[in-house]
């Protein structure tokens, strides 16, 4: 099994990269997992949506290259639909059976998804309603997966 995480922007908290570090770790006797990093696009303060556009444009350009034509992509998306944690489990599992035990998840800038990225995910979800630091999406999304793994095989973790 295979998972890949690709994201825009870069992680600078001490205490984030020690969580994900942490999660990566214990993923691993489970499944290959990788974090690849895009740099996010420079944003100034009170941008148009055109400007807005643009950025999201270019960062979603950043990840469309990263991606094979076979790969299955799950875009984290506001609006998409939300899991409890067994429901995701069956999703994660379900997911890398479809993509042949090869899952990417894309994690957008902080103004989110291209058009284009968002036409390309195979399926998309959302984390939550609630508003993240976006650097803690990873961390979260890490957590989750880890949390996945041990409900699927019915280990203690999740309860």
């Amino acid at each position: 099994m295979k998972i890949r995480i690709i994201a825009v922007g870069h992680i600078k908290e001490t205490y984030l990269k020690d969580g994900i570090a942490l999660y990566l770790t214990r993923i691993k006797p489970y499944s290959d997992i990788e974090i690849i990093e895009v740099d996010d696009e420079p944003a100034k303060d009170n941008m148009s949506l055109k400007e807005i556009e643009l950025i999201k444009f270019k960062e979603g350009e950043k990840v469309l290259k990263l991606l094979k034509n076979n790969d299955y992509l799950i875009s984290l998306d506001l609006d998409k639909k939300q899991y409890k944690s067994p429901e995701f489990a069956t999703f994660l599992s379900k997911k890398l059976d479809l993509g042949g035990s090869k899952v990417t998840f894309v994690i957008g800038g902080s103004y989110g998804l291209s058009d284009e990225l968002k036409k390309r995910a195979n399926d998309s979800l959302s984390l939550s309603e609630m508003t993240f630091l976006h650097q803690m999406t990873r961390l979260i999304l890490l957590e989750q997966i880890y949390r996945a793994f041990k409900i699927n095989r019915n280990e203690v973790y999740h309860k």
